[in-house]
């Protein structure tokens, strides 16, 4: 991946002097490496990144307040909510190539794919994939993905936070906007290396704490540097227990 090139701001930069930024994202560095190198994950990886991609969905679905399995009294066997987490955590199990592609290539078109996937039972046909038509979204969406994809030379985890919280504040579709703002924040950890086989369950964490997620994540939109570094120091506390919950699903998996 290339990075900002020599003598452009590097407008993520100033986040890694934010207080703990830094360690807390060598931290989760550490903990998704231990993940992959775990005996199970050497070989048997692609079952344990079936799991890790249904308990994130599952988890997703529940912070944008639909069910958590299918059939849920509560949400109802057609919940579209869970319907949609569900067939994007399908699209990127394993580190999926083909979105790994687009997103290097055409990171919007990769945004509209997840979108089309997150909210196909939730808009109509014409509105899938389609940012809302407000001018900011269009700008802001470019920045973003370009800073993400080769515009900063930051850790990915920190790419990964802030394309989550942008997305998350931005609401760029109007409909299932936070299962597409979590479903990016895996694909930047895959497509960067940091978690290339998306063994890694952040979902949960999240999803356990969803009343300091939301806050946080309103933190991050009012820019102010204390409430951005908390969403940064989050989205890496969510990553390293994944990692976590990764190691679980590796010792369950063990014959």
């Amino acid at each position: 991946m290339a990075v900002v090139s020599p003598g452009q701001p590097d407008l993520l930069a100033p986040l890694l002097g934010l207080p703990g930024v830094s360690d807390a994202a060598e931290a989760a560095r550490t903990a998704l490496g231990k993940a992959h190198r775990h005996r199970t994950n050497l070989r048997n990886w692609p079952v344990t990144a079936a799991e890790s991609a249904v308990r994130g969905a599952r988890c997703s679905s529940a912070l944008d307040g639909g069910g958590v399995q299918l059939g849920d009294e509560a949400a109802g066997s057609e919940d579209p909510v869970l319907a949609g987490a569900l067939r994007v955590g399908q699209a990127l199990e394993g580190g999926a190539t083909n979105l790994v592609g687009v997103w290097q290539r055409a990171p919007l078109q990769a945004l509209a794919r997840l979108h089309a996937l997150a909210a196909a039972d939730m808009v109509d046909d014409a509105d899938l994939g389609r940012p809302r038509p407000v001018p900011e979204v269009a700008a802001r969406l470019d920045l973003v993905t370009r800073l993400v994809t080769g515009g900063s030379s930051v850790p990915a985890v920190v790419l990964s936070a802030v394309a989550h919280g942008e997305l998350l504040t931005l609401a760029p579709f109007g409909a299932a906007d936070g299962v597409v703002a979590r479903a990016v924040s895996r694909l930047i950890t895959m497509v960067t290396g940091l978690d290339p086989h998306g063994l890694g369950v952040p979902e949960v964490y999240w999803m356990r704490r969803a009343d300091e997620y939301r806050a946080a994540a309103a933190g991050f939109s009012s820019g102010q540097p204390e409430a951005v570094g908390a969403w940064v120091l989050l989205c890496c506390q969510g990553l390293e227990d994944g990692a976590r919950e990764a190691i679980s699903i590796a010792e369950a998996a063990k014959t």
